[in-house]
């Protein structure tokens, strides 16, 4: 101890020494204040999984119905899972990643009442964010066929790679106990602003990461929460072949697509205080 240490008077120790200990009970009363009320996406990280992509299927926006557990609603941060298939060079045997390397894309999730009749109701709460996501882990051509990586953990073969990825959502906005959660985002030409042809990565070597970027839809069972609709899906695509009703129910709007949705619900996870 030097001296200058020493001579530190002692009330100045003890007030040090309070408010650490009320900086810290207020952390810790911070993290304890959210608690899960959705969870269909519990359990360690899979290789990948099935998902919806939206340039692929003209997609604008999609989402799910979901009852929200407990009584905590003031909501915190939703977690979501996206299947991420774009190569930062090259595609299929020639698909490369380089250590670290990602792509920004601006998510927006999008909370909506449920109408009587299933349709989106008025939106309660709205935040995006720019994501970094990682572009698919390099081709394995020894162990994998088609250009597909390799997961030593499971010795598996994938397409895409799973990401979990999360927008905050202040603690503030109160939720209803039925939600209809969505996700959007824009890529080359889909989107509600689509990002068009002009991008620098539209000519690159791998494309636009944004353009194989899905949202992870699979068998997803609730933890926490329930689906109260499970056999449904809530979705805006310009094309109307994509729909459960062939796009009777009209096209390029967010509206109820039900009835052809079972096992494909996706993967959240939703915390409140």
């Amino acid at each position: 101890m030097n001296r200058s240490t020493r001579r530190r008077p002692l009330v100045g120790l003890i007030a040090m020494a309070a408010f650490a200990a009320i900086a810290l009970a207020s952390a810790g009363s911070a993290s304890a204040a959210a608690t899960v009320v959705y969870d269909s996406d519990s359990g360690p990280l899979p290789g990948n999984v099935a998902s919806l992509g939206y340039e692929a299927t003209s997609t604008q926006e999609f989402g799910a119905e979901i009852g929200l557990a407990g009584s905590a609603r003031k909501a915190v941060n939703l977690r979501f899972l996206l299947s991420s298939w774009g190569c930062e060079s090259g595609g299929g045997t020639t698909c490369t990643k380089s250590a670290g390397a990602t792509f920004p894309v601006d998510i927006t999730a999008t909370f909506y009442e449920v109408g009587n009749d299933g349709e989106p109701g008025d939106v309660v709460l709205q935040k995006s964010k720019t994501l970094p996501i990682p572009y698919r882990p390099t081709a394995n051509n020894k162990k994998c066929n088609g250009g597909r990586w390799y997961q030593s953990s499971t010795a598996s073969c994938f397409n895409g790679k799973a990401v979990r990825k999360s927008i905050p959502l202040g603690g503030t906005t109160v939720l209803p106990d039925d939600v209809i959660v969505s996700l959007a985002y824009n890529t080359t030409h889909h989107g509600y602003n689509p990002i068009g042809e002009s991008a620098p990565c539209y000519t690159s070597d791998g494309g636009c990461g944004y353009d194989s970027l899905n949202f992870g839809v699979d068998n997803t069972t609730p933890t926490v929460g329930t689906q109260p609709n499970p056999d449904d899906g809530w979705w805006n695509t310009t094309v109307g072949g994509f729909y459960c009703d062939g796009g009777a129910g009209g096209t390029g709007t967010f509206r109820l697509d039900d009835d052809c949705w079972t096992g494909f619900q996706p993967y959240l996870k939703l915390t409140a205080k």
